[in-house]
């Protein structure tokens, strides 16, 4: 019998040493630390342990937060110089420029990813200028008046309003968002805001006619033409016309929005939004209203 252990025998006893130093290591720094998400003792009706964390803990568990420093941070502004060009193609050794150019229009009509904020103060009758409209526990924006501080500020006919002065507005009705507005001070309102995610654009260019080829009515694509910059640019009926080259057309006669795009450049961009949330947006707003009292100004670029 050897007085030494054998070299298996410390192969084992290190083994279990290591073990001991790594339970004693890890018992004494908790694996959840606090303020993350921890089981939650059983309620009524659901199981023992759950996978979700409550409503108070959300906040610290997940999401973004939307005070002005954060959105700041994740906000990147990248600007546009006319003379930039689109990426090399693959086999290419120069640059291609889109057919659709540096135009104007594109620019006043782009929409942006992102979440953006936007400091409004009231005018001298207290108001903003806003009126909002709750869709699926959203927020968004119904009307814009001109001249208003809503106008000056940027807002747009379908921006989506996620926060007023720090407080989360998903699950609102436009009566509490009206009366936070109401109740906010006259000098600094800050709102969190997506730009129109109901909508979309479409960029044509008129033939020699001067036509972009579709029909419309009261507002709403009708049919496209066989061929034309309108079909091939992928223009959908059963869509009402928000914006021509940025320029907000809600409430005006089909007369005045043939005379803009008349008068619009070669390269005409639209931006359009589905029939059943158009409806649902302009729901119980008089035409009148919308003619009279809707921003129709050209944006700046």
């Amino acid at each position: 019998m050897s007085l030494y252990p054998s070299l298996e025998d410390l192969k084992v006893d290190k083994a279990i040493r290591a073990q001991s130093q790594f339970a004693t290591a890890t018992t004494s720094t908790p694996a959840i630390t606090q303020g993350f998400y921890q089981p939650q003792p059983a309620t009524q009706g659901m199981p023992s342990s759950s996978l979700y964390p409550n409503l108070e803990e959300l906040g610290d568990y997940m999401g973004l937060s939307l005070n002005s420093d954060e959105v700041q941070r994740n906000l990147a502004l990248v600007p546009v110089a006319d003379s930039q060009q689109v990426a090399v193609p693959s086999g290419v050794g120069g640059m291609v420029r889109p057919v659709t150019g540096a135009d104007v229009g594109i620019r006043r009509a782009e929409i942006r990813q992102g979440l953006r904020e936007v400091i409004l103060c009231k005018d001298q009758d207290r108001k903003v200028g806003l009126r909002l409209k709750d869709i699926d526990n959203g927020l968004f924006v119904q009307l814009v008046q001109a001249n208003s501080p809503s106008a000056l500020a940027g807002l747009r006919f379908g921006d989506q309003v996620l926060q007023i002065n720090g407080q989360n507005c998903a699950g609102w009705s436009s009566d509490k968002a009206h009366k936070a507005l109401k109740a906010a001070g006259e000098q600094r309102i800050e709102l969190i805001v997506r730009d129109r995610p109901f909508q979309s654009t479409v960029t044509m260019h008129k033939d020699s006619s001067g036509h972009v080829g579709f029909i419309f009515k009261s507002g709403r694509i009708t049919s496209l033409v066989k061929d034309s910059s309108a079909a091939r640019n992928g223009l959908l009926t059963d869509h009402f016309i928000c914006e021509i080259n940025g320029q907000n057309v809600i409430g005006l006669k089909d007369s005045q929005i043939k005379d803009i795009l008349t008068t619009s450049p070669t390269a005409m961009t639209i931006t359009i939004m589905p029939k059943f949330i158009y409806e649902h947006m302009i729901k119980k707003m008089s035409s009148g209203l919308l003619k009279s009292s809707m921003d129709h100004s050209v944006p700046e670029v």
